[in-house]
């Protein structure tokens, strides 16, 4: 996966995974103070950011980044390590002191474990109202981590491909939308829907942050923490779930799914001959950038909410991306801080990415022009049971928001496997139910 066409967000948003290998860390301390960024003028030491945006190091935009930040700044000098293993490297890393002064938040570490590992910026009650997503990094009443960006849930799709097909309305349901499948298979020969089976993370976050875009309810992550059968009929699961398998049944997806790339997939759909494929806003520019190059039309690459609606209105979940936290271990921890809420702030990176900014006050990018022409209502997920959902999902060793479940999911769809999807959704909820009980005994 190459960062440039990987964003954050498919791995880290509502990264719902525990792990004990980040052992490192310091012992958390309750009369830890916040982390403010100086006045400008006194500012001053040498701080290293890690980062995954490997292409955004080797291009020099990330040092044209802090020639703007040293505007500001001047006595800060910011040195980059981009990391093209990010989650692997620096989950490792955390064993020591030595994981730079600003990162991004890896998904291994649980969110009770925050204190350990990072710094606190501020506390929760004040920073919500300025930032989206704080909950995401809330540790007893401390924020320990500012989103880089934001991303929607949605499928990004050929525009083009669907006109040709004779669709100019996004389907309200999930029999609408694979009866639209139908359609452009049968009257453009594309292929439908992309899985990118093989790469596999497609599968793992950008469907799973779905999760209360179909019932429009921005709690619906944290319901999960209570809920004994979280893929019951009608809930947010088993509609993303069921709809993925029944694409894969109803044979309205690659041939082939061990075949699946996902480099090449980028310019499948920009030259139409994908239909479309469940990612996250992030995807939009990569999407269009990749329509530029195959010298078809930007303009074609659009972006469709979730196929449901509650009464009668679309809904989207907005997830935070990689959370940008200051090391405890930092020398320069006032200069890091100054780092993250320059980069949040005024750097324009979200704009850029065509992404979300975290900011309240900031308007929604152009990307999601669509979304706002269409009153689509985004719902800012809460994470206030994430450590809950975390422990159980570990136990139940089902991931969801690893690949593994929903792979196995297509192979039964594809009969690769043995089984039936009610049997496998029966089979899940019976692992997660077992995991919650004996979680709270």
């Amino acid at each position: 996966m190459g960062t440039r066409t990987l964003s954050a967000a498919m791995l880290a948003t509502a990264v719902l995974t525990v792990t004990t290998a980040c052992s490192g860390g310091g012992t958390p301390n309750p009369d830890e103070s916040a982390v403010a960024p100086l006045n400008p003028k006194s500012a001053s030491g040498s701080i290293t950011v890690l980062t995954n945006r490997t292409d955004l190091v080797q291009d020099g935009t990330m040092k044209k980044y802090a020639a703007e930040f040293n505007k500001t700044y001047p006595k800060v000098k910011v040195k980059f390590e981009a990391i093209t293993d990010y989650e692997g490297e620096v989950k490792i890393r955390m064993n020591t002191e030595n994981y730079g002064d600003v990162l991004l938040i890896p998904g291994a570490v649980s969110k009770g474990d925050y204190p350990k590992f990072f710094a606190p910026l501020g506390e929760a009650s004040t920073m919500s109202s300025k930032y989206l997503f704080t909950g995401k990094t809330e540790v007893d009443g401390k924020v320990y981590g500012i989103g880089t960006f934001g991303t929607a849930s949605g499928f990004v799709y050929n525009k083009a491909v669907w006109k040709k097909a004779g669709i100019t309305d996004w389907p309200t349901t999930p029999e609408e939308f694979l009866a639209d499948l139908k359609t452009v298979k049968d009257k453009t020969g594309a292929t439908p829907y992309y899985t990118n089976f093989k790469d596999a993370w497609p599968l793992s976050g950008q469907w799973t942050n779905g999760v209360g875009a179909v019932s429009c309810n921005s709690k619906a992550l944290d319901t999960l923490s209570a809920s004994d059968a979280p893929w019951a009929k009608g809930s947010d699961l088993n509609t993303l779930d069921k709809l993925l398998h029944d694409m894969v049944d109803q044979k309205l997806t690659e041939k082939d799914p061990s075949t699946t790339n996902w480099e090449s997939s980028k310019t499948l759909l920009a030259k139409g001959e994908v239909g479309s494929m469940m990612l996250g806003s992030w995807a939009i520019n990569q999407m269009r950038a990749a329509a530029e190059d195959a010298g078809t039309n930007p303009d074609d690459i659009g972006f469709m909410p979730v196929p449901a609606q509650t009464n009668g209105k679309f809904c989207a979940t907005l997830v935070s991306d990689y959370q940008q936290a200051v090391n405890i271990h930092s020398d320069n921890k006032e200069a890091a801080r100054a780092w993250i809420d320059w980069f949040t702030e005024e750097s324009g990176y979200s704009e850029k990415e065509g992404a979300v900014s975290v900011l309240r006050s900031a308007p929604l990018p152009s990307t999601l022009k669509d979304y706002v022409d269409n009153d689509v209502k985004m719902v800012e997920r809460s994470e206030d049971k994430t450590a809950e959902v975390n422990a159980i999902d570990d136990a139940a060793e089902i991931g969801l928001n690893k690949p593994d479940y929903r792979q196995k999911l297509i192979d039964i769809a594809r009969g690769a496997q043995d089984g039936s999807l009610q049997g496998y959704f029966d089979e899940l909820n019976k692992r997660w139910s077992e995991a919650r009980q004996n979680a709270g005994s």
